[in-house]
């Protein structure tokens, strides 16, 4: 593994951070757009050279880049400890790549207040960055939170249709399941014995030493509730179509895309292995509610929904459902095809929401039944949009499709009833994807579509619009031809024995 003169992890984490600050200690807005060009672009590059050189040690419970940063609380067991497994790998990559597209997007959206806009973004994307470098488990607490505060505030200001109420919900349901997560990491480190919250240390004290079964059971309990509220999970889940139809563009991108992803991360980076024997309780209760409430219910509620926001807002809820599904497994091949349809799903996701709102802006609605014919004066901006549908339905040759094919094959050893009712979902996705896509890239115009055509011809997806969309799209492609890229080290550290023998380097 080479190694930069630098912290790679610290750097991600800490240069968006530094920059917003430098953007809002009053740098002019001509310097804060360039400042944020670069502010957006480091992360992906730091989190590319991980990913190239990632060379995780047995030694170390399987991590690289391991780092550790006294806070003077060391006492207790709270220290900023930096490192990448497996896991969190492939997600700090996601991060660098979503992060870096709704970036781009955003400098070039002409959005009012722009400075501030762009020191939010930053902030959320530092936030990013340090949830999946962090080993501490309060720290990956802490940086999450980070990231989430400027979600309330940009819904709010810059929000669309329902904002005020958009953001008050948002802030009611993601605090409730945030507070219960919290509750949820305490309860552990209380009852643990371990006296610390390095998740290394509490995977090697904790596979000594397990907890109660009983214990175990509640306190898991507790972390999928709190952690499914912030994922989504049925019937917690009425706060993310509404927030997202309602949030700008690269606030959609990166919530939906990344931040969204937290929860099932602490799920299986914290829970499944501290807790084995509550994930067992739980696991059958939550392969049924997730694919009967997130794969069918929201299936079927997809498919009714006739604003294109809207519909992509309600699929990113009923996909989540096939990562709840991995996880319930409780299998390397389960867990292992979530993870990977965890990035899938954020850069899909995150791709549709960019293309949702380059064609508002060239159709002045999100109303499906008002569009159509847009594939004409469009053609790149409906190529983009079919190759993101294609991968959202799992189409093979993108990321997506290995992803959902790992957790179906762990689902079948799981349960076969629960594999054909999830099996059900694709069908559902694939028919409301190709509808939406029909409406508004072919057939003839809509007499509203010819109205705005008159006024304000359409026009093709201009190079600053292509450009993070090409991003998202490269990376889906490239993971749908190597899959290998990220699921070897996924595989291996879902393999890998709770150990921490060896120390990090300490600064």
């Amino acid at each position: 593994m080479r190694t930069l003169p630098f912290d790679p992890l610290l750097a991600a984490i800490a240069f968006p951070l530094a920059s917003a600050l430098v953007i809002a200690c009053g740098l002019p807005k001509r310097w804060s757009v360039r400042l944020a060009y670069v502010a957006f672009a480091v992360p992906l590059l730091l989190a590319l050279h991980t990913w190239w050189h990632f060379d995780a040690s047995p030694k170390v419970a399987g991590y690289a880049f391991l780092t550790q940063y006294s806070t003077g609380l060391d006492a207790v067991g709270i220290s900023l400890k930096l490192g990448l497994n497996g896991i969190a790998m492939p997600l700090f990559l996601l991060a660098g790549l979503v992060g870096f597209a709704a970036g781009l997007y955003a400098l070039q959206s002409q959005a009012e207040r722009l400075k501030l806009y762009l020191l939010l973004l930053l902030v959320m994307q530092g936030g990013l960055m340090g949830v999946f470098a962090s080993v501490d488990v309060l720290f990956l607490y802490f940086f999450h939170e980070l990231a989430l505060i400027p979600t309330f505030i940009m819904v709010g200001v810059w929000g669309g249709r329902d904002r005020a109420y958009a953001a008050m919900k948002l802030t009611i349901y993601l605090t409730l399941g945030a507070m219960l997560s919290l509750a949820g990491l305490i309860a552990i480190y209380a009852r643990s014995g371990a006296n610390s919250f390095d998740l290394m240390a509490l995977r090697d004290h904790l596979a000594r030493f397990p907890l109660d079964q009983a214990l175990q059971g509640n306190l898991f309990g507790l972390l999928l509730v709190g952690l499914g509220v912030l994922v989504s999970l049925f019937p917690l889940h009425t706060w993310a179509p509404l927030g997202y139809g309602a949030a700008p563009s690269s606030n959609a991108m990166l919530h939906a895309g990344v931040l969204k992803k937290f929860g099932l991360y602490t799920l299986i980076q914290v829970a499944l292995p501290l807790l084995p024997a509550g994930h067992a309780a739980w696991a059958s209760p939550l392969a049924w509610l997730a694919v009967l409430g997130n794969v069918l219910i929201i299936g079927f509620v997809t498919l009714a929904q006739r604003d294109l926001k809207q519909m992509i807002g309600y699929s990113s809820v009923m996909h989540m459902g096939y990562a709840f599904l991995g996880i319930a497994t409780g299998t390397a091949v389960g867990v292992g095809g979530a993870v990977f349809l965890m990035v899938a799903h954020g850069l899909s996701v995150a791709l549709l929401f960019l293309l949702a709102t380059s064609v508002h802006h060239r159709t002045q609605t999100f109303a499906l039944d008002e569009m159509g014919g847009l594939a004409r004066p469009a053609p790149v901006l409906a190529a983009f949009l079919a190759a993101a549908t294609f991968a959202g339905i799992g189409l093979p040759g993108f990321a997506n499709f290995w992803g959902e094919l790992a957790v179906f094959v762990a689902l079948w050893q799981f349960s076969p009833a629960v594999t054909a009712v999830a099996v059900a979902g694709v069908v559902i996705s694939a028919i409301y994807g190709l509808r939406a896509l029909a409406q508004v890239c072919f057939g003839p115009a809509t007499p509203r579509m010819e109205e705005v055509a008159a006024r304000h011809p359409p026009a093709d997806l201009r190079w600053s619009e292509r450009v993070p969309a090409l991003v998202l799209l490269t990376a889906l492609l490239a993971l749908g031809f190597w899959p290998r890229a990220i699921s070897d080290p996924i595989h291996a550290a879902l393999a890998a024995p709770a150990t921490a023998a060896a120390a990090p380097s300490a600064r």
